[in-house]
C-alpha cells in the first residue's frame, strides 16, 4: 500500500497536473441548469444516462470503507482507497457503460473520501479515461499481446498503473506495488503477470513511448497524432478538417483537449452579476461572456448562488450562443422565445432570465420526461413554460405553431466532440456511425425551428461539436429542404467586440485551444 508521502506533489506531464478537480467533480452531468452532450435526447447514444447514476454495487464499501449501504461489515479494501475508487470508476464506464463524472462523486461520497484524496482519485480516474488510447497501445506492447485479451478486471487496473508511471511524479515503484495489490483484490491469479508488465512499462517514460509505437509524423500525420495525444484516428480527421487541415493547430486543439477545463458559472441577469459573484466564490470573471465566471476547482453544485437559483454550470461557449440569440436586431414583435431542445436547462435558465428583463416569454421543449423535470427545475421563477414534447411536432403540437415564434434555439443533439475535455469517455465511445441518425435528427429539428419560426424571426442553430456535418452540412441541408425562405445571418457581431479567432463568418466555430470554451457552434438565421 502506498504512503501518503508517495503520492504526487506535481506532474511529469503538462496536461495532468495535481490539484483539487475543476470541472470534473463539480456537478453532477444532470443538475438542473446544467451541461449536456448532445444525442440523449432524441435518438443517438445518451451522454449522461442512467446508468452511470445508479447506486454502487452491493458489496462495495460505505463510508470511509467501513459498512455496507445495507449496514453489513465490508473488509477493508487491499488497496489503498484513493486508488480503489479510481479503480471502480473506470471499471464501470467500461463495465456498466457507465458516465464518470456521474459514477464518480457517487464513488467518491460513499467511500468518505474529500480533499487532497479525493483530488488524487478524480486525476486518477480522469486523466486513465482522457490517455485510454495511448495506454492501451503501451500495455499491448509491453504484454506481448493485444490489450483486448486481457481480462477486463486486470486491463483496467494496468490502464490505471500505467497512467500513474507515465503522467504523474508518484514513484515507480510505488505505482507498481499499488496496483498489484489492487490486481490481488480483482483477480489475485493475475499479480506476477500485472508486475511483469507494469515493469515493462516504467522502463520508458511517455515519451519514449510515443516514439516508439507512434506511426511517422511524415507518412501517418493523423495516425501519428493520435496516438501521441491519445484521440480515435477518425476524430483527429474531423478536427484538422473543421481547421481548414491546419495539423499545428489540430495539435494544440488535440493538447488542450486532454486539460482539466476550469469550472465556468453563469451568473443569472437579474439574479447576480458576474463581477460580484467571482468575488462570492472566490472566482475569475470570465474573458468573454457578460455572465461567466470562472472557478479554479471545487465542488460548485454546493456554492449557496447555485443552491439559490442565482447562477448555475455552464460554459462560457454555452452562454455566448445563447446571448447571441438574445442580442441579435429583430424587427417587430419580440415576446415569443422558444428552446426546442431544452434538457436539461442550461440555456433556457439563461434565456429565461433575459426573457424576464424583456417582458418576453420562453417556451421550453424537451421530449424526455426526465429531463423536462430537470428544465423546470432550472427555470423555476421565470416566465417560462416546459413542454414534454417532441420538438420535431411544430404544426401538429397546437402549443408550438408555425410561423408563431420570434427567438428560436436549436440547440441540437449532437455527437458532442466539443466537449471531450470535460467528457473524457466519450471520446473512445463515439463512432462514425452515429453520425447518420443524428445529422438526419440535426435537420429535422432545424427544420421543425424554421416552420415555428415567422416571418422576420431568428434561429439559432448550435452544436457542441465542431464536425462539419453537423455543423455547416446540416444546416445548409435543412434549410434547402425546409421549404422556408431564409438568410444567413453573420453571428460574429453578435459575440463580444474583439473576441479572436471567429473567422470568415457567417457561421461562428468557438474552440478550446482558442477560446477556453467547448467547441461550440453556431449559425443564425432569419426567416424571410
Amino acid at each position: 500500500m502506498t504512503a501518503p508521502s508517495e503520492r504526487p506533489s506535481g506532474d511529469r506531464s503538462t496536461t495532468e497536473r495535481r490539484g483539487a478537480p475543476s470541472g470534473e467533480r463539480g456537478g453532477r452531468a444532470e443538475r438542473p441548469g446544467g451541461e449536456r452532450s448532445g444525442g440523449d435526447r432524441f435518438g443517438g447514444r445518451p451522454s449522461g444516462g442512467q446508468r452511470g447514476d445508479r447506486p454502487v454495487r452491493d458489496g462495495q464499501w460505505g463510508a470511509r470503507g467501513g459498512d455496507r449501504r445495507d449496514g453489513r461489515p465490508a473488509p477493508r479494501p487491499a488497496a489503498d482507497l484513493p486508488r480503489q475508487v479510481a479503480y471502480e470508476a473506470i471499471a464501470a464506464v467500461h463495465r456498466d457503460d457507465a458516465y464518470g463524472n456521474l459514477v464518480l462523486p457517487l464513488l467518491l461520497r460513499d467511500a468518505g473520501l474529500f480533499g487532497r484524496d479525493a483530488a488524487f482519485a478524480t486525476e486518477l480516474t480522469y486523466g486513465t479515461l482522457r490517455h485510454l488510447g495511448t495506454l492501451d497501445a503501451i500495455i499491448s506492447d509491453a504484454a506481448g499481446r493485444d490489450v483486448q485479451r486481457i481480462d477486463p478486471p486486470v486491463r483496467d487496473a494496468l490502464r490505471l498503473g500505467a497512467y500513474q508511471l507515465l503522467h504523474t511524479r508518484v514513484p515507480p515503484h510505488a505505482a507498481v506495488s499499488s496496483t498489484v495489490d489492487l490486481v490481488r483484490t480483482v483477480a489475485a491469479g493475475a499479480t506476477g503477470f500485472a508486475n511483469a508488465v507494469l515493469r515493462e512499462v516504467a522502463g520508458r517514460d511517455a515519451d519514449a513511448w510515443v516514439a516508439k509505437l507512434a506511426p511517422s509524423a511524415q507518412s501517418d500525420p493523423i495516425g501519428h497524432l493520435a496516438l501521441t495525444y491519445s484521440h480515435p484516428q477518425w476524430i483527429v480527421r474531423s478536427f484538422a478538417e473543421a481547421l481548414g487541415g491546419d495539423l499545428g493547430e489540430t495539435t494544440r486543439l488535440l493538447i488542450e483537449n486532454n486539460e482539466r477545463p476550469p469550472v465556468h458559472l453563469c451568473a443569472r441577469p437579474g439574479r447576480a452579476d458576474a463581477p460580484e459573484l467571482a468575488d462570492e466564490v472566490g472566482g475569475a470573471p470570465g474573458a468573454f461572456s457578460p455572465y461567466a465566471v470562472y472557478l479554479s476547482g471545487g465542488a460548485p453544485g454546493d456554492l449557496p448562488a447555485v443552491v439559490q437559483g442565482r447562477a448555475h454550470v455552464q460554459d462560457e461557449g454555452s452562454q455566448l450562443v445563447a446571448n447571441a440569440l438574445a442580442v441579435a436586431p429583430l424587427d417587430g414583435p419580440d415576446g415569443r422565445w422558444l428552446d426546442l431542445c431544452a434538457g436539461p436547462g442550461g440555456k433556457s435558465a439563461l434565456l429565461g432570465a433575459l426573457a424576464a428583463g424583456r417582458d418576453a416569454q420562453l417556451t421550453a421543449v424537451e421530449v424526455s420526461e426526465h429531463r423536462a423535470r430537470l428544465v423546470a427545475q432550472a427555470t423555476q421563477g421565470l416566465p417560462v413554460t416546459v413542454l414534454n414534447v417532441d420538438g420535431r411536432t411544430v404544426g401538429a403540437d397546437p402549443e408550438l405553431p408555425e410561423a408563431h415564434f420570434d427567438r428560436v434555439l436549436v440547440d441540437a443533439p449532437c455527437t458532442g466532440l466539443g466537449s471531450l475535455r470535460r467528457r473524457p469517455e466519450s471520446r473512445w465511445r463515439r463512432q462514425p456511425s452515429d453520425l447518420p441518425p443524428l445529422t438526419r435528427l440535426q435537420r429535422e429539428l432545424l427544420a421543425a425551428a424554421l416552420r415555428a419560426t415567422r416571418p422576420g424571426g431568428l434561429v439559432a442553430y448550435v452544436t457542441c461539436s465542431p464536425h462539419t456535418v453537423e455543423t455547416h452540412v446540416t444546416v445548409t441541408e435543412a434549410a434547402r429542404r425546409s421549404g422556408v425562405p431564409v438568410d444567413f445571418v453573420d453571428a460574429r457581431p453578435l459575440l463580444p467586440a474583439g473576441m479572436p479567432g471567429l473567422g470568415d463568418g457567417p457561421t461562428v466555430q468557438l474552440w478550446p485551444h482558442r477560446h477556453g470554451t467547448d467547441a461550440m457552434f453556431l449559425a443564425m438565421l432569419r426567416r424571410t
